[in-house]
């Protein structure tokens, strides 16, 4: 099995780097990007015989405590088969 988590800066929190890029695509040619919003993933191989609810709660707690600093930021985590 396998984890993929995404971890993202807060809509409150200010994303120099995915302004950089907006700022970059308007100056291609592309006037309709109104706003975009830079992330980070991580894919995390679980060993066999886990259960599914073990691997999600594992993974939820390492994504808080570890991955994402969730004062600024936010994650979401999939399971993957």
């Amino acid at each position: 099995m396998k984890a993929r988590v995404f971890v993202s800066l807060k809509r409150t929190v200010l994303d120099p780097q995915g302004q950089t890029v907006r700022a970059a695509l308007r100056s291609l040619g592309y006037p309709a990007i109104e706003d975009v919003r830079q992330g980070k993933f991580f894919d995390i191989a679980i060993a066999g015989g886990v259960t599914r609810e073990q691997a999600q709660k594992d993974i939820e707690t390492i994504a808080h405590d570890v991955l994402a600093n969730p004062v600024i930021e936010e994650y979401r985590v999939e399971l993957l088969d």
